[in-house]
């Protein structure tokens, strides 16, 4: 994606994930993303929802669950800035909201349908904001961005984890 628009509206950071998009149409790419999660995650052999490629890293299950609170904390972020809220919002610490969760073992097939509930939301969410709406700024761990800004990295940053999966948790 190279919409220059939401690149300015962004740190520099969030550009790494706008540029696995490969268009600036949000909702389209919200409901590709999700269809395309869905489909990897069922694709995942049962005997693997627990295993991580390393110690100390995070399982299948895990990377899962972090994309899920992920888009909690991001969809949140984008309703604020999109009603134009200029209160600064606090960071997270996704290790930490990982610790909290470490004698939880959690089943993908849960997660799975616990993201699709979620994305769906965060679609509803979308469809409902103008151009204006969208274009709301507002301020997070000491960021600047817009709510489109939020969609796009939120696709992104799942795309992300995916490849890493692909690349790392199932060879």
């Amino acid at each position: 994606m190279k919409n220059e628009q939401i690149y300015s509206q962004a740190p520099n950071y969030f550009h790494y994930y706008f540029d696995l998009l490969e268009t600036d149409n949000l909702l389209l790419e919200l409901e590709k993303d999700r269809t395309k999660t869905i489909g990897f995650f069922e694709n995942i052999p049962i005997n693997l929802e627990h295993h991580a490629y390393q110690e100390g890293k995070w399982t299948v299950s895990q990377v899962l669950r972090h994309v899920i609170d992920t888009e909690r904390i991001f969809i949140y972020r984008a309703l604020r800035f999109s009603r134009f809220d200029k209160t600064e919002l606090p960071g997270f610490d996704e290790d930490f909201y990982m610790d909290g969760m470490r004698h939880h073992r959690e089943n993908l097939s849960d997660l799975l349908a616990e993201f699709n509930t979620v994305r769906k939301s965060s679609i509803s969410l979308f469809i409902g904001m103008t151009p204006e709406m969208l274009n709301g700024i507002g301020q997070a761990n000491g960021q600047q961005y817009s709510a489109a800004a939020v969609g796009f990295f939120m696709i992104g940053h799942n795309m992300h984890h995916c490849k890493v999966l692909r690349e790392r948790y199932l060879i």
